[in-house]
């Protein structure tokens, strides 16, 4: 049942309104920055009111513009793209308030900008989630690259400057050379832009070509952070521990899995996808991804290093539970699309926090640092866990659907990769906990020069201001809250996962 109603353009213009309240104000803090938190409270509300219909199974659409009869650009509300908004909206909330702990509030116009490119990067995810067809799809998709770019390089600093081109690269490069090409050949194959639930392809489609077509979307969709084409989310870590938290954990890389999950299921369907053995060849390189990038981050001090190759691997979870072409793997996917985004946001805000009272930046500087900061290293330790797979988190839920998902479809080395994976993580997660929460701090000479002991105490170390550990603790609680009581989120997330 598809009904026609602007509540997704007001969903969509509720971040832009914001953005354009913070530019009035921006002379006004913190005024300014409460302006996003405003649109994203309304959004949210909008949200909320397309609930109920896409749980039964319905979409609420709304066409934009017909400049060309057959590529329509407008909007089509379902379950999944429901999924997407709703995590975006919420997390886009709490980074608000995090920023404002975490950057100050003063009269730096620079600020301003900030807030400005944080609303109009939720407006471009909006019309990802909300994309009637393909071509509506990418426009967003491009235009959430330019937006983002600001705010990779927001430091100005020549690092920056750096990473921020090589995410300019990898973005619309792949999105030009390849996904491009890939959406005008699905059109001239099957004579539609559109999403439809099955696929779009008629029987006769070629087989070889469809291949091909279906390997330009993988390598366009950058975003997704695939190999071999991740390179830019580290590098994209020179930006501020908010920006990375929002980009990273939340909007460019679900929006990028987001389009996988599109692809898979709404351009070619399940059954093409099995019949062309699309699916073996993703789940062979989202295995491999997760492999290797798990056992890189096990050589690493760093610690937004190690969550950023923790992302790499944890989104081609995602891509792996849909990849399995079964509905429990699909539940998986979409679910941890979801628990992932709170979890890893949560292991952000910690890290930004420890950096804030601290300014350490390695696992081995944070000895006893968790005795010092227990509301931030107790977040973390849950937004770890959740990553790990381990109750009473959210992420354990979804590694439940992922290995069901993989035994049903008989994938039993895929279960042996989620198994080893898994450990792997845990490796490196619970390497951060040791430091952190049992090893004595370091002494620091208390005051002259000397070896005398009597000089030498711990460190003084206090928590982060309460609207950085606020955000976290919120984050936290909903990590657990999910993996104790998932069935309202769990409705949801099936009937995104229907085929």
């Amino acid at each position: 049942m598809d009904s026609s109603s602007v509540a997704p353009l007001l969903a969509l213009l509720a971040p832009v309104l914001g953005a354009a309240g913070t530019v009035a104000l921006r002379d006004r803090p913190p005024a300014r920055e409460l302006c996003g938190v405003a649109a994203g409270l309304v959004q949210l509300a909008i949200i909320a009111t397309m609930v109920p219909t896409v749980l039964d199974g319905g979409t609420i659409s709304l066409t934009i513009s017909t400049f060309l009869p057959e590529a329509a650009i407008g909007l089509r509300v379902d379950a999944l793209g429901v999924v997407l908004a709703g995590t975006s909206c919420l997390l886009w909330i709490l980074t608000t308030v995090y920023s404002m702990g975490y950057l100050g509030t003063g009269p730096d116009r620079g600020l301003a900008r900030f807030h400005v490119y944080f609303g109009l990067t939720i407006a471009a995810t909006m019309g990802v989630a909300f994309s009637v067809n393909l071509l509506t799809l990418y426009l967003f998709y491009e235009a959430l690259t330019i937006i983002t770019y600001p705010l990779v390089t927001h430091a100005r600093t020549p690092e920056a400057a750096a990473g921020g081109k090589r995410y300019l690269a990898y973005q619309l490069g792949t999105g030009v050379a390849f996904l491009l090409p890939a959406i005008v050949l699905t059109y001239t194959q099957s004579g539609t832009f559109d999403f439809v639930r099955g696929g779009v392809f008629g029987a006769d489609a070629g087989g070889a070509l469809l291949v091909g077509v279906y390997v330009l979307f993988l390598a366009g969709i950058a975003k997704a952070a695939l190999l071999p084409v991740h390179a830019w989310l580290p590098a994209a870590m020179v930006a501020p521990v908010p920006v990375s938290a929002l980009l990273h954990a939340v909007a460019v890389v679900n929006v990028g899995v987001f389009t996988v999950f599109r692809v898979v299921l709404d351009v070619f369907g399940t059954d093409l996808a099995g019949e062309l053995h699309l699916g073996a060849v993703t789940l062979a390189v989202s295995s491999v991804t997760i492999l290797m990038t798990s056992l890189y981050a096990l050589r690493l001090d760093n610690l937004k290093a190690i969550l950023a190759y923790s992302t790499i691997g944890q989104l081609s979870y995602m891509i792996l539970g849909v990849a399995l072409l079964s509905e429990a793997g699909r539940t998986g996917g979409v679910l941890h699309l979801v628990g992932h985004a709170f979890a890893k946001i949560t292991l952000f805000f910690a890290v930004g926090s420890v950096y804030l009272a601290s300014h350490r930046t390695a696992v081995s500087e944070l000895r006893g640092i968790g005795r010092q900061m227990p509301w931030t290293m107790g977040a973390f330790v849950i937004g770890g866990l959740s990553i790990v797979g381990l109750p009473p988190t959210v992420g354990f839920i979804a590694k439940y659907f992922l290995f069901l998902g993989a035994a049903e479809a008989g994938q039993w080395l895929v279960i042996a990769v989620l198994a080893v994976s898994t450990v792997l993580s845990a490796g490196y997660y619970l390497r951060v906990m040791r430091v952190a929460l049992l090893d004595a701090p370091s002494p620091v000479v208390a005051g002259g020069f000397g070896d005398d002991p009597s000089l030498l105490r711990e460190p003084s170390i206090t928590e982060s201001p309460a609207l950085v550990v606020g955000p976290l603790v919120v984050t936290a609680a909903v990590t657990l809250l999910l993996g104790v009581a998932p069935g309202a989120l769990l409705e949801l997330v099936r009937a995104a996962a229907r085929p």
